[in-house]
């Protein structure tokens, strides 16, 4: 091999080792972005991994909201309809959050089973569900169909009408 060769062999190999670091980088920090989602029943049944930052969501359950008089600690349960867990955030909730509407939090499963979020998303509208918890719904409970706020106040409106 003469000179000019081998001076290119460098070459082509340093580019090479450039572009392979620089690829190893971007998927380095791209793993650092990727969070996958677990439904309650997923979580609660041990499936997904602990100490490591995910998504989870499901619909609040009903009563079971509990805020520290003295800071911004959160506690509340999530479901799916097969699972429930428990989520702790401090901090500001959206101001939609209520009580059963879904949410989706973002955060890291314990080993004693609570969620741990730094972040909580709730949805924009009565008619919005988020696509994942609306999957984990329809994969527990095929068939169902959450009642809208209007169909409550519809059917809240006609017992008052009616009297009963």
């Amino acid at each position: 091999m003469n000179a000019v060769r081998k001076q290119r062999l460098i070459l082509v190999l340093l580019l090479l080792a450039g572009v392979g670091v620089a690829v190893a980088l971007m998927l380095f920090a791209l793993r650092e972005n990727i969070n996958h989602y677990f439904s309650p029943a997923q979580m609660a049944a041990g499936e997904a991994p602990v100490g490591q930052r995910m998504r989870g969501g499901g619909l609040v359950v009903p009563g079971s909201v509990e805020r520290d008089t003295e800071s911004l600690k959160v506690s509340f349960r999530i479901t799916d309809g097969a699972g429930e867990i428990t989520v702790h955030y401090e901090g500001i909730l959206p101001d939609l959050f209520v009580e059963g509407s879904g949410v989706v939090a973002l955060g890291t499963l314990g080993d004693d089973g609570v969620f741990a979020a730094t972040e909580v998303l709730a949805k924009h509208d009565e008619n919005y569900m988020p696509p994942e918890v609306q999957k984990a719904i329809d994969e527990a409970h095929p068939g169902y169909t959450r009642p809208t706020v209007q169909t409550t106040a519809q059917s809240e409106l006609r017992s008052l009408q009616d009297g009963s």
